[in-house]
């Protein structure tokens, strides 16, 4: 008997414990709320668990992801600084609070935040293309170049490295090494609409080889890709 009434005892102060079924429990319904798209529910969820957990990185960016939705982007960006007091070194957190900041317009912040995680991880491949985009969202258009060429030696086989390489260079008016990319692009993924139109629109309005740009067009329409549908429409001969 006393070993049952001590079992019972075990189990009682286990339930009391933070960390137990129930915070875990917390958790689990959090982001499951988040998937499906309850962001407020989960938000709340969340809060309850990281006053138990204010550790937990993967809660923080759950909850930053449901503020932001919830568009309360202030908050998001409290709960990332609040994360990163707790882990300064968290790539994922610094990742984070940069696309936040980019969102928000803050480019010249987002790239102090994303040059502050290269440091920390500077064969990351994914924060050279973060950084770039804040770059070229603050009209930086050279660094964004340099980050992108650092992002592909890094992920040569990442076809949106060299879609969004491709872009910079398309913003510098490099056509053709813009083409280049694009072309890099789609041999490294065919099945990506978005780049068939991208490249149809340089072929057609700004490398003066229209067949190519209408190809281009007709295959990002069968994809699926409605833009490039609608340039078909408009480019078709009354």
């Amino acid at each position: 008997m006393a070993a049952s009434w001590g079992l019972v005892l075990v189990i009682g102060l286990l339930l009391l414990t933070p960390g137990s079924g129930r915070a875990a429990d917390l958790l689990a319904q959090g982001l499951a709320a988040l998937k499906a798209g309850q962001h407020q529910e989960g938000a709340e969820l969340l809060k309850r668990y990281l006053a138990r957990h204010p550790g937990n990185v993967k809660a923080r960016l759950a909850r930053a992801e449901a503020l932001k939705a919830l568009g309360r982007r202030k908050e998001a960006l409290q709960e990332l600084e609040e994360g990163l007091v707790r882990h300064p070194g968290n790539v994922a957190l610094l990742q984070a609070k940069g696309r936040l900041l980019v969102e928000s317009g803050k480019f010249s912040q987002a790239v102090a935040v994303y040059t502050r995680a290269l440091a920390l991880a500077p064969e990351n491949a994914q924060v050279f293309k973060d950084r770039a985009e804040a770059y070229t969202q603050d009209g930086r258009l050279k660094e964004a170049l340099k980050d992108m060429n650092r992002a592909v030696a890094l992920a040569p086989k990442d076809p949106w490295a060299h879609f969004q390489r491709g872009m910079v260079k398309f913003a510098l008016e490099d056509y053709q090494q813009a083409v280049a990319d694009l072309t890099a692009a789609i041999r490294l993924n065919p099945e990506g609409a978005l780049f068939y139109f991208a490249r149809g629109q340089i072929y057609y309005r700004h490398l003066n080889q229209p067949e190519k740009g209408l190809a281009d067009f007709r295959k990002g329409c069968r994809l699926g890709h409605s833009l490039s549908c609608r340039e078909l429409e408009m480019l078709r001969p009354k």
